[in-house]
């Protein structure tokens, strides 16, 4: 599976973005789809899923960043809002099918204070 990911940049504290997260097969196939991060000298986090009917969000997310798909364009969305400082970082899609998990290349979101 190949995902390319999109919608990245820089944006003022309170901003919003919207990535997009572009699957090379039907995502209705798919296990799981999710959005990870990870800031500057961190680990990459969790930070929006969809499992089966499940959706989660990281503490630090939930109820600024929505989680969705379009079937129809293969493809996942994260909308954030509010965004703040640090939400800075770098946000890869990624989605599991069985036991393989699948990585997009990225995309760089900075929010500026």
């Amino acid at each position: 599976v190949q995902l390319q990911a999109s919608g990245g940049g820089l944006v003022q504290a309170g901003g919003s973005l919207r990535l997009a997260c572009a699957a090379s097969r039907r995502i209705s196939t798919l296990n799981a789809v999710g959005w990870y991060r990870q800031a500057p000298g961190k680990q990459r986090e969790l930070v929006a899923g969809v499992s089966g009917g499940s959706t989660m969000y990281a503490d630090s997310v939930k109820g600024r960043f929505t989680i969705s798909r379009d079937n129809a364009k293969n493809t996942v969305y994260l909308q954030m809002m509010s965004l703040q400082p640090e939400d800075t970082g770098v946000y890869y899609c990624n989605c599991r099918v069985g036991w393989d998990n699948y990585w997009g290349q990225g995309t760089q979101v900075t929010v500026s204070s």
